[in-house]
């Protein structure tokens, strides 16, 4: 299918496609004409980097294990659970990272709020 068939099923706009496939995370086919074309397994790899990219995760970390995650039938099991494990601890500390960057936004909020407070006269 073509770019404009492939934004539309998959929500994504032409130009994150053409995005995504500079950084590396899809591989569309061409056709004699030079135009993409992609099948309905770029189609589904491009709803899992929408969500990954979705939850916060970074290019570079999809891009590591986006093959692991899409293509189970290239890595045998052992070798699934070995990058699995490396993702999970990747996307925890990404997590943790993340929540450690909440509680400081958080805390200025707070200072924030307080010094609207002061400048109110609201006690």
């Amino acid at each position: 299918m073509k770019i404009g068939e492939a934004s539309r099923i998959s929500g994504v706009s032409a130009r994150s496609l053409r995005h995504y496939e500079d950084e590396g995370l899809i591989v569309p086919g061409r056709c004699g004409n030079g135009f993409r074309d992609y099948c309905q397994s770029a189609v589904d790899r491009v709803l899992v980097i929408r969500s990954l990219l979705e939850s916060g995760l970074p290019v570079r970390l999809i891009r590591d294990v986006l093959p692991q995650l899409t293509d189970s039938a290239s890595v045998s099991a052992a070798g699934t659970e070995s990058v699995c494990a490396e993702f999970l601890d990747e996307v925890r500390s990404h997590r943790d990272r993340l929540a450690a960057r909440i509680a400081v936004l958080s805390a200025q909020q707070a200072a924030l709020d307080a010094y609207l407070r002061d400048a109110r006269g609201d006690r």
